[in-house]
């Protein structure tokens, strides 16, 4: 696949697929995702399956009569129930992708999460990865986490970077160059994601990651900003050319997503990695681009 840099070229790129991926969408009720599905269908990108817990607002039989075969309609009790069953459908295969409409995130990640019927294999790390295409950067970069882990120890980091790097892939970056965030370029002890960071990096050189390159401590603009690392004698593929940022902490992976969506006017995608079928929970307050950006992300990585 040639490498994908903007969010036009991804989203066209899923018509190129062998077929298209069946997304269940749980309450979809809201004027964004419906904005979502329409779009979808009309660019012929995905099919979907809605289940609908009783919060849907707009006429789904119009949409199901203007795309016959493309779009089926399954009933629940309540926005629980159609979580379940959502769920239930990805797990046996009847949908490639999972997406939250109008329902609570809570109560769909309860679904997600269970134990016995979710989607998240025992031992497995759940993270979420978000695609930006900021202004002034020359290709999409990826951030990871800004939602889900609060303090990552270094088996959640090491994780994040997997999902992170398998999500680059699926866009057709054959090395990806991953930047391990900090304040300076020191390791302290002071600071103990900066000792998690030279562990990640060593793994890195035994080739446990694939091709890939893994540097850091590095704050976000010597990272993305060539000649920030020439200023600091930084000598690192990564500087100024970073495809992926980790953060050491929620926090600041959080402010760093919001600030570049509001004042950066940079373009969102995001999902969670780690379960069995990519899962797209964007918030009540993203955009209807950004959601639709972000199912196009999820069927793309779900079809590697």
């Amino acid at each position: 696949m040639q490498r994908i840099c903007d969010f036009d070229t991804l989203t066209g790129s899923l018509r190129s697929l062998p077929t298209r991926k069946r997304v269940a969408v749980v309450c979809p009720g809201d004027s964004h995702t419906e904005y979502v599905i329409r779009r979808a269908l009309e660019e012929q990108t995905a099919d979907f399956l809605l289940v609908d817990g009783g919060l849907t607002r707009w006429n789904i039989g119009e949409v199901c009569r203007l795309y016959p075969g493309r779009v089926e309609v399954r009933p629940a009790a309540t926005p629980d129930d159609a979580a379940r069953m959502a769920v239930e459908m990805v797990r046996e295969g009847h949908a490639d992708v999972l997406m939250k409409g109008s329902i609570n995130t809570d109560n769909l990640l309860r679904a997600v999460l269970d134990k016995e019927r979710g989607l998240l294999e025992r031992g497995r790390v759940m993270s979420h990865v978000t695609a930006i295409e900021a202004p002034g950067y020359s290709k999409l970069l990826f951030a990871t986490d800004v939602a889900v882990i609060p303090r990552p120890t270094l088996d959640q980091f090491d994780a994040m970077l997997r999902y992170a790097v398998s999500v680059c892939r699926s866009l057709g970056m054959a090395v990806p160059r991953v930047a391990l965030l900090h304040c300076t370029e020191k390791v302290s002890e002071k600071f103990p994601h900066t000792l998690s960071y030279e562990e990640l990096k060593r793994r890195a050189r035994e080739g446990a990651y694939g091709d890939v390159f893994v540097d850091g401590p590095m704050d976000v603009k010597t990272a993305c900003d060539p000649e920030s690392g020439e200023l600091k004698g930084i000598k690192s593929p990564v500087c100024g050319n970073a495809d992926v940022l980790v953060f050491p902490n929620i926090e600041s992976g959080n402010t760093f997503y919001k600030t570049m969506s509001l004042f950066g006017r940079a373009r969102m995608a995001g999902m969670l990695c780690g379960t069995t079928a990519p899962v797209v929970v964007a918030s009540r307050a993203d955009t209807g681009d950004s959601k639709y950006t972000s199912l196009a992300l999820a069927c793309l990585a779900s079809a590697e």
